[in-house]
């Protein structure tokens, strides 16, 4: 199949479920490469945590941390969010590598804000910068992204957030103003990190087994249900937007960086099609790479 041709068919599948859709997939080995809209600034939402991720392991690679190191986090001041840290109601102590699977594993705020108070995020974008992603930009931390979307939604608050007029307005849905990247950034940065050009294998060993431990079945995994097929990744929300990065791994070595964001009209917050087709659409890039 062509380019073209695989192109038309992934802008096809996210017409069919009700989403704009941006993709880049590369073979991280070979190089070959498919995609729609790779180039696309788009919001990275929770995907940035994957930046930080990378700019704690470089920090601890330099002896700038130690990943075992111990940070406090009390009940109060912290980040909101549905997971980890962010849910739970008593003081904990735990490790920067911990605090680091938490950020990952289930896209935990608070966890990820913890760590970016140790990295701070001139470190994150350094990082970004030192590994070419030219379109990528970390402009704030998690909660002061959702500070944003509070202040732009106004006196209603969070069910001012179903009202398509008020999406317009959000900071945090514009690439221009927010957190952003492109999906070839990611798709390069996902590469680098599987190649152990991001940081020493040692380390990128260990950020590839996190990244192994996210939760969600529900986007990109879901393209690929085989026992011998490992997916690992991290995804992104707000409210019309549904994204995920990862690397497909087959039995035979084949090896794949995608990066996919969506973006819908609807603003409801259980859209099952929009979720599903992250998977779909990956299947159809990695098939189209994987191809003779």
């Amino acid at each position: 199949m062509t380019e073209n041709a695989t192109a038309a068919r992934l802008d096809a599948a996210f017409a069919e479920a009700g989403v704009t859709g941006w993709l880049h997939a590369v073979d991280i080995d070979s190089g070959a490469q498919v995609g729609t809209g790779a180039d696309q600034p788009v919001c990275t939402a929770s995907v940035h945590k994957l930046c930080v991720l990378v700019a704690l392991h470089e920090l601890a690679a330099a002896g700038e941390l130690e990943l075992t190191e111990q940070v406090e986090c009390p009940p109060t001041g912290r980040t909101p969010g549905p997971t980890g840290l962010a849910a739970m109601l008593d003081p904990v102590r735990l490790s920067l590598r911990d605090a680091a699977y938490l950020m990952m594993s289930v896209s935990d705020n608070t966890a990820a804000d913890l760590l970016l108070r140790r990295v701070g995020l001139d470190a994150v974008n350094r990082t970004t910068a030192r590994l070419g992603l030219t379109r990528t930009r970390a402009v704030y931390g998690f909660g002061e992204m959702l500070g944003t979307m509070r202040e732009d939604a106004g006196p209603d608050g969070a069910r001012a957030l179903t009202d398509p007029h008020v999406i317009t307005r959000l900071r945090a849905l514009d690439p221009a103003r927010t957190n952003r990247s492109t999906p070839r950034d990611m798709t390069r940065l996902l590469g680098a990190l599987w190649r152990d050009e991001a940081c020493p294998p040692e380390y990128g060993a260990a950020m590839r087994r996190i990244m192994g431990l996210q939760v969600w079945p529900h986007r990109l995994a879901s393209g690929f249900p085989f026992d011998d097929v490992h997916v690992a990744g991290k995804t992104g929300s707000l409210p019309t937007l549904r994204n995920e990065v990862g690397v497909v791994e087959y039995p035979d070595g084949g090896r794949y960086a995608v990066a996919v964001f969506t973006r819908t009209a609807h603003t409801a917050a259980v859209l099952p099609a929009a979720d599903a087709v992250i998977g779909t659409a990956a299947r159809i890039a990695v098939d189209a790479l994987r191809a003779p």
